[in-house]
Order: structure tokens, then C-alpha cells, then sequence
């Protein structure tokens, strides 16, 4: 086994994408694929998009779609974030679209989106105005779609008046979070991210939602020790052992993107749990074991029902940022991609 080993399942992400159709009841699919697919390889995770019945795809920046767009030259890309006067023309020739989120003018010659700011209080504009020729759609981003449905209820009937006087563009306002709950959300489409990988946005199993995790991560035991009485492992002492005790250690750490905050999670040690202790270091931590283990004994960080948001709870934040996080880097990590 690899020191670290990140397997994408894009059988798992075709099937999300999937079951999140059938929540939109005829609304389109558009495929969020920003910071390298949530960390899942936007590239793979696109193809898996689509043919699990997505339509378009959405990045954060002209970089990124242009990266994208060599991988899928006929897919419908659309670019989420700012851009300068200057990328408008490379937007132009590689057929992208734009997202204006103020008043500047509209760039001529490429689609464009319209967004409105209907109380997420961050990009779009406060009052929509007239849509000129190369306005493709209108849109808006909810705040709150995965804690506070009555604001995001709220904003989603500031959107419809919004945009009501526009039937004949789309118009799109859900993420992943009203696009599996909030109905009233659906309009045309509905830009979905960390659904489609199987983290669920309200922090909860996902099975619930009837969606899979697509990343699993692993790793092995490259060394076992056996502490005494009054012996510590790692930085600072964090650990020290009131007992004889036998620890893992296992050769992933924080520049793989297991964070130091992390300690006092758990992860599988052959199929059982074992929890993190001491200080997570650059390149490894260590695991409190039941008993003597050897070396090379499989560990999993995420999959085979440990879920990544164990560890967000565990570190104070979201699935989102711990998966886009991982260091998948070949100098890093072994990636591979399967079709499950």
C-alpha cells in the first residue's frame, strides 16, 4: 500500500449526480467542479457529472475552466468568480461563460450570468437591471440552505421577483443543500457541489440524502512501539502514556492535508477504530492500537464507513474544506480512479 493512497469512485459520483435529478423534478443539473472537484480531480469528477445527466459545469476562476475545457471541449463551462477585463477575450475563445456580480458592463460576445444578491451579502448586484442580448441567465446564492430554511426561503422569494419580469432566461438559485430539501429552490437548475461527492452538506451521513462518499483514503502502519508507563509520542509531549500501551504510527500527516487539529479523532486500524493522539506532525500521527499490531497493518483516514465529517466535527469545521484540503499530489499521495 502507498504511504498515501486517495481513491475516487466516479461510479459514486455518477449515481449522486443522479440522485440529485430526481430531487429537481425536471430542473437541470449543473455540476460544481471548483478547486479541483471539492479535491475529488474535476477533470474525472466532470466526466462522472455528466454522464450521470449533468448539463454544464461550474469552476471558480479562467484558470480553471481553461484547465477544464482541455479535458472537455464540448461541455457547457461556466466561471463562477471574478474576472478581469483582460481574461475576457481567452474566456471568449475557449467558450466560456461569465457570472457579472456588478456593475460593470456586460462583456459582448460570450453567454453571461446575472447575479443578484438576495441576502448572501457577498457578490451581485442589489438591483437587477435590464438584461442586455448575452445575458443567458439570472442567478443567486442561498446563505443558509443547510441551516435556516425560512432565510433561504426568504431570499429565494426575493430572487422570484427578482427575476420574474425574465421568463425567457434560466434561472438558478439552489445549491446542493436546497436542491435535496428546499423545493420552492428548483427553478430552472441548481448548481450542486459537495452533493455530488457524497459529503453531505448539512454535516450529517449522507446516506440519508441517499448519496455515497466517492473519496476514500488509506494508508499503513509504518511503525509500531510500545510505550511504558510515563512515555510520550510526538511534539510537546500531548500524549503521555498512564499506562503500557501500544501505538501506531502511521506515515500521513499534515502536509498530506491530515490537519493538527485532527487529534482525538479516529480512524480504522484493520476495520476497527483507533484514536488519534498527540500531535499530528507534517508527515505523520500516531494511533492509540488495542493491542500489538504489525507493521504494514491497513489504516483508513476516510471510507469503509468513516465519514470525513467525523473529522470535521472533530476539527471544529465543514466536509468541504478537509476534502479540498487532501494533498493528492503524486509527490505526496497515490491517486487512483475507479468505476465502482
Amino acid at each position: 500500500m502507498a504511504r498515501s493512497e486517495i481513491t475516487i469512485d466516479l461510479g459514486a459520483i455518477r449515481r449522486n449526480a443522479r440522485v440529485l435529478l430526481e430531487r429537481l423534478d425536471g430542473a437541470e443539473l449543473w455540476a460544481v467542479v471548483k478547486d479541483d472537484g471539492y479535491g475529488h480531480g474535476a477533470v474525472d469528477a466532470a466526466r462522472a457529472a455528466l454522464d450521470g445527466g449533468a448539463t454544464a459545469l461550474f469552476v471558480s476562476n479562467l484558470a480553471e475552466a481553461l484547465a477544464l475545457r482541455a479535458g472537455h471541449p464540448a461541455a457547457r463551462i461556466v466561471v463562477l468568480g471574478a474576472f478581469s477585463d483582460s481574461e475576457v477575450a481567452a474566456a471568449r475563445e475557449a467558450r466560456l461563460e461569465l457570472v457579472v456580480s456588478d456593475d460593470r458592463p456586460v462583456p459582448e460576445g460570450l453567454p453571461v450570468h446575472l447575479k443578484v444578491d438576495t441576502g448572501m451579502g457577498r457578490w451581485g448586484v442589489g438591483v437587477l437591471p435590464e438584461p442586455p442580448a448575452q445575458v443567458v441567465g439570472l442567478m443567486s446564492h442561498l446563505a443558509t440552505a443547510d441551516s435556516d430554511p425560512a432565510f433561504a426561503e426568504l431570499q429565494i422569494e426575493r430572487f422570484r421577483e427578482a427575476t420574474a419580469p425574465y421568463p425567457e432566461l434560466t434561472h438558478h438559485i439552489a445549491n446542493s443543500a436546497a436542491a435535496l430539501r428546499i423545493p420552492s429552490a428548483r427553478f430552472d437548475a441548481a448548481r450542486c457541489g459537495i452533493a455530488l461527492y457524497g459529503i453531505s452538506p448539512f454535516g450529517t451521513d449522507p446516506a440519508e440524502d441517499g448519496l455515497e462518499p466517492a473519496l476514500s483514503w488509506r494508508s499503513e502502519l509504518a511503525q509500531v512501539r510500545h510505550l511504558q508507563l510515563g512515555e510520550s509520542t510526538g511534539y510537546g509531549r500531548l500524549f503521555v502514556a498512564e499506562r503500557p500501551t501500544w501505538i501506531g504510527i502511521v506515515p500521513v500527516g499534515y502536509g498530506d492535508g491530515f490537519r493538527r487539529d485532527l487529534t482525538g479523532t479516529a480512524v480504522l486500524v484493520d476495520g476497527e477504530p483507533a484514536p488519534v493522539v498527540g500531535a499530528v506532525s507534517m508527515d505523520s500521527f500516531a494511533v492509540r492500537l488495542p493491542g500489538e499490531m504489525g507493521v504494514g497493518t491497513p489504516v483508513t483516514l476516510i471510507g469503509d464507513g468513516l465519514l470525513i465529517d467525523e473529522h470535521a466535527q472533530v476539527a471544529g469545521t465543514i466536509g468541504y474544506e478537509l476534502a479540498c484540503g487532501i494533498n493528492a499530489s503524486p509527490l505526496r499521495a497515490q491517486r487512483a480512479v475507479i468505476d465502482a
